[in-house]
């Protein structure tokens, strides 16, 4: 592999504890195991040579009439990679089949099965496993002409196929050529394990049973989903996305499979995404709530209540803006050099630095969380979410790095304040709804406090618009997000005239900037693309404001930036590329919620 492919070709699979990527050729590129946040096997999207990859593929080199296509099987997360040639047709499908037990599992099963479907064509398997992020050696052994042990530090990789396997030239990995003919099926598996336990024997009918059970899961999930919109294949395919960045044992979604992938191709801005940011995780249990997944909400509400209980954070603070999975704040930051980056875009971080910054926001998008449901919960949780309402009526006015995690200084952000006011008005609605001890008194003055502040020093009369900060008149596209909280009635003029100024400023072409990084130094060199989530996030704005042709169009525009298998990265790049981590739950979570307010008002319209 001497080259990358574009960050957009690419699909994902995953058993709700792990996933991989798989590239538009047939290639597993990315895939960390046991869990979303370890250390990767397989990493090659990050250092073609260094970082390890498991080819299974066509072998159409010479051939140059050939194509390939990806695509999913309808509304499921089983993922067909096509190889078409003059001599034949031949399908590889990945699969994982999920595991929804709240017990974590050091063994996680990834299929691939080849069908040829006419004709003959030659294949190639190369597994080149590279454990612990390519840091670490490994040692081979063959158990039989089908089966290979690959034992590397902290766990095992087991391959089977239903075919010869031989030693690679390397010395070190595994490889396999073979030809197909019409009606051939053949597969193998990658399960990780720490034991070293060999699984049982490959075998046809334990894949049929496997891949009969994964696309069983896939479609009865979302049966649950009430969206009978205009977009149901986008939607349904955001939803499963959303669903598969979930860890199942504590309920807590990631914001993207994967650490490392720029924001700009050779620039700094590389960040890892495997955990569960309090914000991120608050909006997609919001996306899910409204497609009618409710015990994705329980679980999420369980795990956030933990973390309110449990304290012990890093930053001091009740809550830290950032988790593992599994709930530790502790997050170390550390630099692979060994690495050189996706198209040398260097350096490649794992953990997250941020996770210690102050982020008043998340305050708000967690008490939005716990109010979304109707039953309020334990007493001890509530006592927990009133004490930390306590604590942020004392504490909500100063200065914080807000919601963009940029490095360049702590400043008294608009959204922030913004979603401590959201915060105070959650808690008020939900004690006097369900008759729970609070100190509303102190809480609703706070509120008041915060909205005046917002409308006298949020506002720029210069700019006739709300802006980033007190301190500035850039503009920032986190505050799309006012009118849905409830802080604004979507057609208020003051309103209407911060969003025809992020129209001049912040939006091109549809897409649209998070903010003015010349205009705004976020302590970071180089640029960055537009912000997916803002894009879909502006189209939710723009449909309730009643500017539906205009929403119709952007929201039109934005899906033809998603790749071949309907996903999107974090932004867009200024050719229409995709650019950082991937795929990226809030790009995924805004687009379902750009939608239903679309087809909402739509209509609502046509009535």
């Amino acid at each position: 592999m001497n080259d990358y492919p574009p960050i957009a070709d690419h699909g994902i699979v995953g058993d709700l504890q792990t996933a991989a990527l798989v590239s538009g050729t047939g290639t597993i590129d990315w895939w960390c195991t046991p869990r979303f946040d370890s250390p990767s096997l397989f990493a090659s999207i990050l250092d073609s040579d260094r970082g390890g990859h498991c080819r299974l593929a066509a072998d159409l080199d010479d051939v140059p009439e050939a194509t390939v296509r990806q695509l999913y099987l309808p509304d499921t997360a089983v993922l067909v990679t096509r190889f078409m040639a003059p001599g034949g047709v031949g399908e590889v499908a990945d699969f994982m089949e999920p595991d929804t037990s709240t017990t974590p599992s050091d063994r996680h099963r990834l299929v691939r099965a080849i069908r040829m479907v006419r004709g003959s064509l030659p294949f190639e398997l190369v597994c080149r496993p590279r454990f612990d992020y390519g840091r670490a050696q490994h040692t081979l052994a063959f158990l039989d002409d089908g089966s290979a042990l690959f034992h590397g530090p902290g766990t095992d990789l087991h391959l089977q196929a239903s075919f010869p396997l031989t030693l690679h030239p390397d010395g070190n990995d595994v490889t396999a050529r073979f030809t197909l003919q019409a009606g051939d099926v053949v597969a193998i598996t990658l399960t990780s394990d720490r034991s070293g336990r060999p699984t049982t024997p490959l075998t046809g009918d334990d894949v049929l049973r496997s891949f009969e059970a994964c696309t069983g899961f896939w479609l009865g999930w979302l049966r649950a989903s009430r969206y009978r919109g205009r977009w149901q294949d986008m939607v349904n395919r955001a939803a499963i996305t959303l669903k598969l960045l979930t860890y199942a044992p504590t309920g807590a979604p990631i914001a993207a499979a994967t650490m490392g992938l720029p924001e700009q191709i050779g620039g700094e801005r590389n960040w890892d995404y495997r955990y569960t940011w309090v914000r991120d995780a608050s909006l997609s249990v919001r996306a899910l709530i409204d497609l009618g997944f409710v015990e994705e909400a329980h679980a999420f509400r369980r795990w956030l209540r933990d973390r309110l209980l449990d304290g012990g954070t890093t930053s001091g603070e009740p809550l830290q803006i950032m988790y593992r999975i599994d709930g530790d704040p502790h997050l170390t930051e550390e630099i692979l050099p060994h690495l050189e980056g996706y198209r040398k875009s260097a350096p490649v971080r794992a953990g997250n630095a941020a996770a210690g910054q102050i982020q008043l926001d998340i305050y708000g998008e967690a008490a939005d969380a716990l109010a979304q449901t109707r039953n309020v919960g334990s007493i001890r949780g509530w006592q927990a979410l009133a004490g930390l309402l306590d604590w942020l009526a004392d504490n909500w006015d100063r200065p914080d790095e807000g919601i963009w995690e940029t490095r360049g200084g702590q400043q008294e952000f608009t959204f922030s304040r913004l979603m401590t006011w959201v915060a105070f008005d959650r808690g008020i609605r939900m004690a006097t709804t369900h008759s729970r001890p609070a100190g509303l008194a102190r809480w609703l003055n706070a509120r008041d406090a915060v909205f005046d502040q917002i409308v006298t020093r949020g506002w720029n009369t210069d700019r006739r618009a709300f802006v980033q900060h007190y301190a500035t008149d850039v503009l920032d596209a986190s505050l799309l997000l006012m009118p849905r909280v409830g802080f604004f009635d979507p057609r208020d003029p003051d309103w209407l005239s911060t969003l025809d100024a992020m129209d001049r400023e912040l939006v091109s072409d549809s897409l649209v900037y998070r903010y003015d990084p010349a205009a705004s130094p976020d302590g970071l060199r180089g640029s960055e693309g537009t912000f997916n989530l803002c894009s879909f996030l502006y189209v939710e704005a723009l449909a309730r404001s009643g500017r539906l042709r205009q929403a119709r169009y952007a929201f039109d525009k934005m899906l033809t930036y998603a790749n071949h298998v309907g996903l999107f990265a974090e932004e867009i790049g200024p050719s229409g590329e995709q650019l950082g981590n991937f795929p990226q739950a809030f790009t995924h979570l805004a687009l379902v919620a750009a939608a239903m307010a679309l087809d909402e008002e739509l209509d609502r319209a046509h009535q």
